[in-house]
């Protein structure tokens, strides 16, 4: 373990709360910049329920769990401290250093922290899709699109991004269905344009997804028929994790995206709360997990050096006062 900065061991330099792909990318920058790091780990990332991480450069395919194993193994190797918990309560400043308690009494704290805590998917309310989320009940064609390419895609109709999903993932097959699920009214140009792209449009209310044999199979609709389809695309409302976090003045403000809520940061990840950032999904709606690590890696550097400029300028003032009272002995001595 790399000599750390601060000379008070009780604390950290940065407490990382998430230990996603965010946090972990964090944590390995940090670490490999000789600081003193504790990652506060939930154990519960977003994409758990997923079969495989794709679109990351190198690990395409692998599952969340591994990816997150390897992640930790990584800044473990550079002295970052994981702890497996999650935040019950949590205070302090840049002035004073911050403070957390974690569910089972645990009290750590450190001067900086970074919020990595991702996002929170609120799904429809309807029978058998949260049952296949992350399999066959999906979002993100860039995500998992290959996997369903040329099925029987149902786009479940829940707000105004439901008609550009459809015309998403034709991309991906050429038997895509758009449900309004009375929620959906494509305009005059959305209709032309579904039309044009040989989407079917079906009008109604879903009643459920059907499942059978550990699989999805169909879409009822209520007091109408079931159709067939493989897979559903359900664009979840994301909500920002930042549950304990209160007590350090944050708050989750209405992504401007209306796709859900997130934390407000500059384009460094710093808050409106100085001495406190945030990367990842927490921050940013739609990066995925590649872009995930990336911004943190790079927020971890805004971080380090935060802490160097506050160092450097306590140096420089105890260096100043040295020479002053170094000075102040010299002439005190010629005097005798």
């Amino acid at each position: 373990m790399g000599t750390m900065t601060n000379h008070n061991s009780s604390i950290a330099d940065v407490l990382i709360i998430g230990g996603g792909a965010a946090g972990l990318s964090a944590a390995q920058m940090l670490g490999r910049s000789r600081r003193s790091v504790i990652v506060i780990d939930s154990g519960d990332p977003r994409n758990s329920p997923a079969e495989g991480v794709h679109g990351f450069l190198s690990r395409d395919g692998i599952k969340p769990a591994e990816l997150l194993a390897i992640g930790r193994a990584e800044a473990e190797r550079y002295g970052a401290r994981v702890v497996r918990g999650t935040v019950a309560a949590s205070r302090g400043s840049l002035a004073e250093g911050f403070e957390v308690t974690l569910d089972d009494g645990m009290q750590l704290r450190g001067r900086r922290v970074l919020v990595a805590t991702g996002l929170r998917d609120e799904l429809p309310d309807i029978p058998g899709l949260r049952e296949r989320w992350g399999k066959e009940v999906l979002h993100c064609p860039f995500c998992h699109g290959w996997e369903v390419q040329d099925q029987a895609i149902a786009i479940l109709g829940n707000g105004p991004w439901s008609v550009h999903q459809a015309l998403l993932f034709r991309q991906w097959s050429s038997n895509i269905t758009l449900f309004l699920n009375n929620l959906v009214v494509p305009s005059e140009a959305e209709a032309e344009q579904l039309a044009a792209r040989g989407i079917k449009v079906v009008a109604g209310q879903v009643e459920s997804v059907r499942v059978a044999g550990d699989r999805v199979r169909g879409i009822a609709l209520a007091g109408g028929p079931e159709l067939a389809v493989q897979a559903v695309v359900a664009g979840p409302t994301a909500h920002a994790r930042l549950e304990g976090l209160a007590g350090l003045g944050l708050a989750p403000s209405a992504h401007p995206s209306g796709a859900g809520t997130h934390l407000a940061t500059d384009a460094d990840g710093a808050t409106s709360v100085p001495g406190v950032w945030a990367a990842g999904n927490v921050a940013d709606l739609k990066a995925q997990v590649l872009a995930s690590a990336a911004t943190a890696a790079w927020t971890a550097v805004i971080i380090n050096n935060h802490l160097m400029a506050e160092e450097m300028a306590a140096d420089l003032s105890a260096y100043r006062q040295s020479l002053t009272l170094s000075g102040a002995g010299i002439q005190a001595g010629a005097s005798q």
